[in-house]
């Protein structure tokens, strides 16, 4: 009995898939890159622009090349990222609060 053929096409990208996350990777590398090169922008939009690319770069890693996405197979994955997230967060932003606090604290 050959039943032993296992389909698994949700966990793997295909050609196409994998190229359309690298052109988009590279575009979203570029914007910035030559947005700062050329200069004669303000630093408000550059640091903007910088800080969006960036985080839409991390999307396009994480669905292309990654694979989450809300599908049954990923979905433990899909909440392992976003407690590694919050983690971060929660430390990063206590960490500001709590300087900020020391700061006001010693400058009375």
């Amino acid at each position: 009995m050959s039943h032993g053929h296992h389909s698994d096409s949700g966990s793997h990208g295909s050609l196409k898939q994998y190229s359309i996350g690298f052109i988009l990777s590279i575009i979203l590398t570029v914007i910035p890159f030559g947005m700062v090169m050329t200069g004669g922008f303000s630093r408000s939009l550059l640091l903007s622009v910088v800080g969006i690319t960036g985080i839409v770069q991390v999307l396009v890693q994480l669905i292309f090349f990654l694979h989450m996405n809300s599908s049954e197979e990923q979905r433990w994955n899909v909440i392992a990222f976003i407690y590694t997230i919050l983690t971060i967060a929660i430390l990063l932003i206590g960490s500001v609060w709590v300087m900020n606090y020391l700061h006001y604290n010693m400058m009375i």
